[in-house]
């Protein structure tokens, strides 16, 4: 029988999968990484016009209609003062795909390396630094593009410093992660951060993948980008329309870089993808082209699910930095705490499913109303008392 390749056998079925499957019929879910909003009735519209029109029908560029790219780069233009021209964007399923196209473009496994640049007992990919928690795909699509994850704890309040990052750099690293707001997290950045991001990915000549999906739940703070910063063209930024727009099920990223480096990302995309969803192209650009007005309703209301939340854990005593922006808060919580929680009804995320360095955490999100959420309050506070 022919095996299974060592690159995917080296991962496995997230953790957060796990716990779903675990938990049963009736639970409340607090472990879901979706906004819990409609998709804006705008951008609906358009891809059903786009639909009954044939416009649909056939393939798109492979980089994605030129209308949503330059939609793409009007919005890189208004919300992060980018000028992006829109041939140095791609298109994607999803801001997973752009992840994953990013990788694969960049990061070289041991077996296609040339001697010269590996020890001969060296057996590994070249290595990639990811923030430990970090959102569990980044080190899956390392691995499975034969790459080595190097993974590096964060802050007390759940930043990633650059100093950490910078010390982590060896020949063999290919590239470092930076997400802000953070999965599982819902750390912010600092300006000055991300200043110093470019400047390491300038320096030592190393590709800065920004995860940038979060940008506008931002409620402290502002978020940057590295791409800012940047003048060398080491620094590519990962974006989608899911979690600004609602859109998780549309499945509609983008990726944007330097010329040469989205030339070598275009090979993986045209031959795994072909093109981003026609539909769903249609959808983001009436999405970032249209009213903002659902983008800032959708803030605030997490902004107070943010501050309801912060404040049972509080009063349950548990510590927990106050997440200043994404969906998710990340309390550190006793042994068992996360198995009484399930057991008694609420699903959250065990903090290792997110690395070595989430263990004694768990990730809450509070995608979810606001009655059930101080439901799941009121649970949980009695998981913790339960443990007392």
């Amino acid at each position: 029988m022919t095996g299974f390749s060592s690159r995917v056998e080296a991962v496995s079925i997230s953790g957060i999968r796990e716990v779903f499957e675990a938990a049963g019929e009736d639970a409340i879910n607090l472990g879901l990484g979706q906004p819990d909003f409609p998709t804006p009735e705008h951008a609906r519209e358009a891809a059903v016009e786009a639909i009954q029109s044939g416009a649909v029908d056939a393939y798109t560029s492979n980089k994605g209609t030129l209308e949503l790219r330059e939609a793409i780069a009007e919005k890189h233009a208004r919300d992060n003062d980018l000028h992006v021209d829109p041939e140095d964007i791609i298109a994607t399923s999803g801001g997973s795909e752009a992840l994953h196209i990013a990788l694969e473009a960049h990061v070289d496994s041991a077996g296609y390396r040339p001697a010269s640049e590996r020890a001969q007992s060296e057996s590994a990919g070249q290595e990639v630094i990811l923030p430990d928690p970090g959102f569990v795909s980044y080190d899956a699509l390392t691995r499975l593009a034969g790459g080595t994850s190097k993974p590096v704890g964060l802050r007390e309040d759940l930043t990633m410093a650059p100093e950490t990052v910078e010390d982590a750099i060896t020949d063999d690293t290919a590239a470092f992660v930076v997400n802000s707001p953070a999965n599982p997290t819902g750390a912010v950045q600092s300006p000055e951060d991300m200043r110093e991001f470019a400047r390491i990915a300038a320096e030592h000549d190393v590709l800065c993948i920004s995860d940038e999906v979060y940008e506008h739940q931002v409620f402290e703070g502002e978020h940057r980008s590295p791409a800012e910063f940047d003048d060398s063209g080491n620094v590519v930024v990962v974006n989608a329309c899911s979690k600004t727009y609602s859109m998780t099920g549309w499945r509609l990223g983008w990726i944007t870089g330097s010329t040469d480096r989205i030339e070598r990302m275009l090979r993986v995309h045209q031959y795994a993808q072909a093109c981003a969803s026609a539909p769903a192209q249609y959808a983001a650009e009436a999405a970032l082209t249209g009213p903002q007005d659902p983008v800032d309703e959708m803030r605030e209301t997490f902004r107070e699910r943010r501050d309801i939340l912060v404040d049972g854990f509080e009063r349950m005593g548990l510590e927990c930095p106050t997440p200043k922006g994404a969906f998710y808060a990340m309390p550190k919580v006793p042994d068992g705490w996360v198995d009484e929680v399930i057991e008694r009804g609420v699903v959250v995320v065990p903090g290792d499913a997110f690395g070595e360095n989430g263990a004694g955490y768990a990730r809450i999100s509070y995608a979810t109303d606001t009655e059930t959420l101080r439901e799941a309050i009121d649970i949980m506070a009695e998981a913790t008392a339960a443990l007392e």
